[in-house]
């Protein structure tokens, strides 16, 4: 006997034990030796994370994919892992030890220091993978892998030699993107742009003549960041700016530095911003650097790591320099308190011009907090662009497709102007970077310590002491290696040949680059193969007003949260019914809930069947059903199947999702369920139409378990568990059964017949809602100029049309009564009389104002979004509900409109 009511918590601890009992998801599996092999890698999530909304929705789509794969025949491998996350894991154990009261990571030395890491790693690290497990993720857990391990990082380092041996890796001083907290670079995606209220300094330098006397003459530059003006190496001016043609070429003095600098023509320069003059710093601004290099302006950095400034011991800021003593007493101040002291120093001087209100964005690192700095370091990089190449031409020849097809231009965009990559961190936990230095910097690159000494015996002809570069590789180094590094490369293993390239990634959209676009480049580099066939892109989870989920904004929904309350199964039918492409998502708990209640109405139905003796036949067969309403359910049931396939294969999850609940709910909980009613409880039913009722009933729980497993994994196992006990052998579980194939099944008669049936009822209620007759009210219905077919239709269904469409009696006339709202249906047509039950001219003027009411409020939303101010200045998420509130006003409009039709023919 069922439980009465669907239990999420003890089914998914019941069922995911019964999968790992049973090994359901291990790739390689014998019987499939010979099957298609489908493979798609996880994106990693950080060790150190947790559950997030953007997981969820992530890993819900794969593991549709690969349900619906593993169903199909297929030999499914979906790789597991995490990735070592070199800042965060590093951040949290060094925040541990301080909250422990314990040294420090520099006290302690890097040996005892990743000691440390690697034990919190083993004790806390795993947190994801459980949640993962709790979701219903199906990947091949025992081949779970870990960014560091040893394998991984053999790939790691031979892909390092190998880059740099072809001359694509170097050693470089360039601008990075500089963390002073945690004194690293960082890459873009860890930085944080936040609007913040400032200044613009407006600041005179004077203009001197050839031998550096000043003329009296001054430009006025405008800067957010005075500070860094100790490091100015030029101005520039636009081109075509008028105002400044004469001073192109000349030069100005630097206040406090008293360093000469060039005014340069540049485009950079925007005449319509500030003074349209602007200081050019190179080492501390990206766009700066550029120009520096386009006029030979040499950087000259005045910050250390700490972002202070730094002059005593600085050759670079000292030469051609006369710095006043006052400059001179900046040396070791905060790089924020340094700008109050060059700011007044400046307006001691009368050199301050103005200085206006001014907000704009500033970069912070996303995990410390702090402002990044443009910061000019050594660095080692790599020369992507002739990598970039081959993954632009394997996009543009078809070897991999982007879903949705518009994110191509993004890739192509990014790739077409991609710059050399920084893959140097001034971090300990990661893949130490495999280059070791002799005492006079001679640089020595191999995968082991053995083979650096061996490479400077060879060059100096005796053994000599080498040290090992400190840094360690960007976390997205290892990354980029995942898809088959993770299959055992650069072995050539059975499973690299099996499952490499995989079909497909899933992934967010906002790590095309970041990501997508590293493991394009590395994997045709490396293998001469594109990794993925597809790359599918899923939107951003919102919250339920369309807002960014964000701590600060306390509207952060957790997943976990959500299963506990709801269940695994109502999340992910959720997710997937709300995954449109190109649409972010708006969640509340109150969807997840709905989906939650769609889970319990298939409960209860098969509650339901079970009641009325509907248990599984061995040898029931679909072509043998002779029953006409038993024949549309196992037509709709192959329609169905049908179109959730097609929508699954072309990734269009929300339309798979919302053919699945059309069928469960509409077609069989609340039509063939309904209409079957009496054949499985009425008195003196045919013994044999009864049977094949219950047999049928049974049959189509068991396609809905088969049709649902990949979005609702729990439930549907534990359906398929309970249904099974009815048979004489005992089946295996619903998570290698085979995906149901009824394509063959199609009964046209029976569609015609049941689905007029449906059609009638359901414009009689439409009818009754629309024209406001009283809910208890029953009304005739008139059926017009029928002919044998329809008339002996309703003889059939009369008294469920009586009961379901709440009549008071079934007429026939060759013209539709006066004052009766007329329906057609199918071709045939039916008239509800109303007079004495509805006042048709008030109800005619009520829909008319109801209509008048809607148009104005089109009207006024339409005002707002044709307003260009206000798409520019309005948030998203209030952008987005004027659009909602628009399409909902317009779908009731159309409604008013085909009562008021309905009305004007009575």
């Amino acid at each position: 006997m069922m439980d009465k009511t669907f239990d999420p918590a003890a089914v998914e601890a019941r069922v995911s034990t019964a999968w790992e009992e049973g090994q359901a998801f291990r790739a390689g599996r014998p019987e499939r030796a010979g099957a298609e092999p489908f493979s798609i890698v996880i994106p990693p999530p950080n060790v150190t994370g947790s559950l997030h909304m953007g997981h969820a929705l992530n890993n819900t789509i794969q593991d549709i994919l690969v349900r619906f794969e593993r169903m199909r025949g297929k030999d499914v491998l979906w790789q597991p892992g995490t990735d070592h996350a070199g800042i965060a894991t590093q951040m949290v154990v060094e925040r541990r030890l301080m909250e422990t009261q314990q040294p420090g990571r520099r006290e302690l030395g890097r040996e005892e220091f990743l000691r440390r890491v690697w034990a919190w790693k083993e004790e806390s690290g795993g947190t994801i993978i459980g949640q993962l497990k709790r979701l219903g993720a199906s990947c091949d857990w025992s081949r779970e892998r870990f960014t560091m391990d040893e394998g991984l990082s053999r790939a790691v380092l031979k892909t390092f030699v190998d880059l740099h041996g072809q001359g694509l890796i170097y050693r470089d001083k360039r601008l990075v993107n500089w963390d002073p907290k945690f004194q690293t670079a960082i890459s873009d995606l860890e930085v944080q742009q936040i609007e913040v209220k400032g200044h613009l300094w407006h600041f005179d330098y004077p203009v001197v003549d050839e031998t550096g006397a000043e003329t009296g003459a001054v430009i006025t530059v405008a800067t957010t960041r005075p500070e860094t003006m100790l490091g100015d190496t030029a101005v520039a001016v636009h081109p075509d700016d008028e105002r400044y043609r004469d001073l192109v070429g000349k030069r100005v003095r630097l206040p406090l530095v008293n360093r000469l600098i060039p005014i340069v023509a540049d485009a950079y320069s925007d005449p319509e911003k500030g003074t349209g003059a602007v200081k050019i710093t190179p080492a501390h601004d990206f766009n700066d650097f550029e120009v520096g290099r386009r006029h030979s302006c040499r950087p000259i950095n005045v910050l250390d790591a700490e972002a202070r400034i730094q002059i005593a011991g600085n050759a670079d800021f000292l030469t051609d320099a006369e710095p006043e003593e006052a400059a001179l007493a900046l040396d070791g101040l905060d790089r924020f308190e340094a700008r109050k002291r060059v700011v007044a120093l400046m307006e001691e001087r009368g050199l301050l011009r103005a200085v206006e209100p001014n907000t704009h964005a500033v970069p912070h690192g996303d995990r410390s907090g702090v402002v990044i700095e443009p910061y000019l370091t050594d660095q080692w990089y790599v020369n992507v662009k002739p990598l970039a190449e081959r993954a632009l031409q394997a996009v543009r020849d078809g070897q991999t497709k982007f879903v949705p097809e518009n994110y191509e231009k993004i890739f192509f965009q990014w790739l077409e102007n991609i710059e050399p990559w920084c893959v140097s961190r001034q971090l300990w936990w990661g893949h130490q970077i495999p280059v070791w230095y002799d005492a006079e910097g001679g640089i020595f690159v191999a995968e082991s310590e053995a083979e650096a000494l061996a490479q400077a015996k060879a060059k100096h002809g005796s053994e000599v002491t080498l040290t090992r570069d400190p840094d360690v590789l960007d976390t997205w180094f290892s990354s980029a290696l995942w898809p088959f590094s993770t299959l055992g490369w650069p072995d050539k293993t059975p499973e690299l040949a099996r499952f490499y390239p995989t079909n497909t990634l899933v992934t967010g959209k906002d790590i095309i680059f970041f990501w997508v676009a590293r493991m394009m480049m590395m994997g045709l580099h490396l293998t001469d193969q594109a990794p993925f066939e597809t790359v599918y892109l899923h939107t951003l989870v919102r919250d339920e007003k369309g807002a960014k989920m964000s701590k600060s904004k306390g509207n952060v929904v957790d997943p976990v949260d959500l299963i506990d309350r709801f269940g695994a199964d109502a999340l992910r039918f959720t997710l997937a019914a709300l995954a449109a492409p190109g649409r972010d998502i708006k969640l509340g708990p109150q969807r997840v809930e709905g989906y939650r209640n769609f889970a319990t109405k298939l409960w209860n139905a098969a509650r339901f069947a079970e009641m009325n003796g509907c248990e599984l036949k061995a040898d029931f067969r679909p072509e043998d059903v002779r029953q006409t309403l038993n024949a549309w359910a196992l037509t709709e049931a192959a329609k169905a199947l049908a179109e959730v396939a097609q929508a699954i294969t072309v990734y269009r999850f929300n339309d798979a999702a919302a053919a699945a609940y059309r069928f469960v709910w509409n077609v069989f909980c609340d039509w063939y369920l309904e209409l079957a009613k009496p054949v499985l409880q009425g008195e003196g039913v045919d013994p044999a139409a009864r049977a094949e009722t219950q047999a049928t009933v049974a049959f189509l729980i068991d396609q809905i378990a088969k049709l649902l497993h990949p979005f609702m994994p729990f439930l549907t196992e534990e359906l398929w568990a309970i249904k099974g006990q009815a048979l004489p052998t005992p089946r295996g579980l619903l998570a290698l059964e085979s995906w149901p194939d009824l394509s063959a099944y199609q009964d046209a008669r029976a569609e015609a017949e049941i689905g007029w049936l449906v059609d009638l009822i359901s414009e009689v209620r439409s009818a009754r809602s629309e024209t406001n007759v009283p809910a208890g009210a029953q009304i005739p219905l008139v059926l017009v100029a029928a002919d044998a077919a329809v008339r002996e239709r309703v003889e059939r269904w009369s008294e469920t049309l009586v009961r379901l469409a709440r009549l008071s009696e079934i007429g026939f006339a060759e013209a539709a009564p006066k004052n009766a709202v007329q329906l057609l249906v199918r071709g045939s047509v039916a008239a509800l009389p109303l007079e004495g039950i509805v006042d048709l001219a008030a109800e005619v003027a009520r829909l008319k104002k109801e209509a008048a009411k809607a148009r104005t409020e089109i009207g006024k939303i339409d005002g707002k979004l044709g307003n260009a101010d206000f798409l520019a200045r309005a948030p998203e998420e209030v952008v987005d509900e004027q659009r909602e509130r628009r399409d909902a006003e317009a779908a009731r409009l159309v409604k008013i409109e085909e009562a008021l039709t309905r009305l004007s023919d009575a």
